[in-house]
């Protein structure tokens, strides 16, 4: 994580602090552009480890919105892990319709802008998660955060 540290250093961002050990980094900068900062993180970031890496920029407002829904709000799932699927783009049409295929009894979705809310049961008789293809219906780029992971992140930065 030290590595990951100093690598959003040399690009001039401050503040920066890693949080877990899943890529989670915390930054201010004066940077403009999301997308722009977002591609200098990803080259910069391949330099550092040697492989590609998405980088899926959110501000801590941003945060704050994500960490505020809970799982109450889909009551066809009680009892659900909550998960959240960070994009850096909004889902096309043709790929918000092939995830809504993916809902089952033990799995929903709801795509809000550039994040999907996933409601994820275990499967009835077993002590294991369901599982879908995700990457057969979201053809961009994506991470998975779980909803605790979104709000300890909102909570810890102010």
């Amino acid at each position: 994580m030290n590595m990951l540290r100093q690598a959003f250093e040399s690009l001039g961002l401050y503040r920066v602090t890693t949080f877990l050990g899943s890529g989670n980094v915390v930054f201010e900068t004066r940077a403009g552009k999301r997308r722009t900062l977002a591609r200098r993180i990803e080259r910069r970031l391949q330099e550092t480890l040697g492989f590609s890496v998405s980088v899926f920029i959110r501000t801590h407002l941003e945060l704050k919105k994500i960490a505020a829904l809970t799982s109450s709000e889909h009551p066809r799932l009680p009892g659900a892990d909550f998960n959240i699927i960070l994009l850096s783009d909004n889902l096309d049409e043709g790929s918000k319709k092939k995830l809504k295929m993916l809902e089952t009894e033990t799995d929903a979705f709801r795509v809000r802008g550039r994040e999907i809310y996933w409601w994820r049961r275990k499967k009835s008789g077993t002590e294991l998660y369901s599982t879908v293809p995700l990457s057969e219906a979201i053809t961009h780029p994506f991470t998975i955060r779980s909803a605790n992971t979104m709000r300890r992140l909102a909570e810890r930065w102010p």
